[in-house]
């Protein structure tokens, strides 16, 4: 008997409940967060949204469902917990591992699925997209793009196209990784002669995507330095480094791990393919797993090749390498020693990611103290004559906050969020004050 013939009851709600649990947790890490970074962005200039506004890029991201997010939740709970952020952004990861479980179920078994469901669940290495909120962004096109490509292996004679089309045009508007799932499912089509002619229902889509970059897209800000030719000498390095980064994330590892790591998985995925043979889902997984990597060296290389190994970008690539080496695993052996041998495996990587993730979120904490410290004095100095009107608080980890006017528009509108919280850093607390002062006053 193999793995993937091994029927578990009640697959489903196992995966459910532990989607809940690693979620419950995750909140509980994020216990003491608040809003950071790219977040400002939205919050100093969402009393100024128009409708037109939701069409703006954030950086190179096309970000209207992202936005809609963040309004409804500025407009219904403001600022005054990060609670309801962090609880949409847990239940999008949550809804990711559930669908990544129903792909994987499909072609490879009960045990793969529920295997692959709870590595991402508790994915240490992917940190950045499980505690922040702003990066609901990239979940949710996560979320979305499973969910499409659910839809295109609803059956084996005829995709269910509309909801394809929906999901994918729905994981573009929460950001640009969406792109890498509609790569995954025109190169699934396009290989297959008998659904080629599907590719049809995808040309209003790309027609919109192709409008609204020419329109808006192209006016989302570059990273800083921005991009060079060079970049194309770069990418292959690039491509391989987070390539590897994604892989070893799913044991919990990185760095120096990553090009063993990527060797093994990519040995595994060929020998997979040569022994069992391959079809165009596995090639189009493969294509948007590749796409990752090679298209975002494209405005990110000139930042270092080891910038493709971020915990952001770990999450993505981690959930195309999960479907692939999940056909691996379907072939395994499930007898003798070789079930507790398998079981101990996937303990120890889930072990091993939820250390990682534990101590990032304890990082994070002492982060988040310098960040309350900061709005703390920005409160503080309100009222004080000596306030330079184009004062940075903290350029570190609030480079966005240097108008301290639309701060206090923010908070007068949605609400305080460092209100009745002790200060946790004095040094920083009078550090930021220092920063906000007019010189020589």
């Amino acid at each position: 008997m193999t793995a993937s013939e091994v029927r578990v009851p009640h697959a489903r709600l196992l995966v459910v409940a532990g989607a809940l649990a690693a979620g419950a947790a995750i909140l509980w890490l994020a216990r003491g967060f608040t809003f950071y970074f790219d977040e400002w962005d939205f919050i100093l200039h969402a009393p100024d949204w128009q409708w037109v506004s939701y069409l703006q890029p954030h950086n190179e991201h096309p970000a209207m469902l992202h936005r809609a997010v963040y309004s409804a939740l500025l407009a219904t709970v403001g600022l005054r917990s990060y609670l309801p952020y962090m609880a949409v952004l847990v239940a999008l990861h949550g809804t990711s591992a559930v669908l990544l479980f129903e792909l994987v179920r499909r072609r490879s078994g009960d045990l793969a699925g529920i295997a692959c469901a709870a590595v991402l669940l508790v994915l240490g290495a992917g940190w950045e997209d499980l505690l922040w909120a702003f990066q609901m962004a990239w979940v949710g096109s996560v979320a979305c793009g499973l969910g499409a490509l659910l839809a295109l292996n609803g059956s084996r004679h005829e995709p269910r196209m509309l909801p394809a089309t929906v999901l994918v045009g729905a994981s573009l508007m929460f950001s640009g990784i969406g792109l890498f799932f509609a790569v995954a499912a025109v190169v699934q089509l396009a290989a297959n002669p008998s659904r080629r002619r599907r590719l049809l229902c995808f040309l209003p889509l790309g027609f919109a995507v192709g409008l609204w970059y020419v329109a808006l897209g192209r006016s989302g800000a570059l990273p800083n330095p921005p991009p060079t030719a060079g970049n194309v000498v770069l990418a292959p390095l690039y491509t391989l480094w987070g390539l590897g980064a994604s892989a070893a994330g799913l044991v919990g590892e990185g760095g120096s791990w990553g090009p063993a790591v990527l060797v093994a998985a990519a040995g595994t995925v060929g020998w997979t393919w040569w022994r069992h043979g391959t079809d165009p889902y596995a090639w189009s997984v493969l294509a948007a797993l590749v796409a990752l990597y090679l298209v975002t060296s494209l405005s990110r290389a000139q930042l270092g090749y080891q910038q493709s190994a971020a915990g952001r970008y770990v999450y993505v690539g981690a959930v195309f390498w999960l479907i692939l080496l999940a056909d691996a695993a379907g072939h395994l052996p499930w007898r003798g020693t070789w079930r507790p041998a398998l079981v101990a495996c996937l303990f120890l990587a889930g072990f091993n990611s939820g250390v990682l993730l534990f101590a990032y979120s304890a990082a994070k904490t002492e982060q988040m103290q310098r960040e309350v410290a900061d709005l703390q004095a920005l409160s503080a100095e309100r009222t004080d004559p000596c306030l330079n009107p184009s004062g940075a608080v903290d350029l570190l980890v609030m480079p966005q906050v240097t108008n301290p006017s639309l701060y206090y528009r923010a908070i007068d509108r949605y609400g305080d969020p460092s209100a009745s919280l002790p200060i946790s850093d004095q040094a920083d607390f009078e550090r930021a004050r220092k920063n906000l002062h007019k010189l020589g006053c």
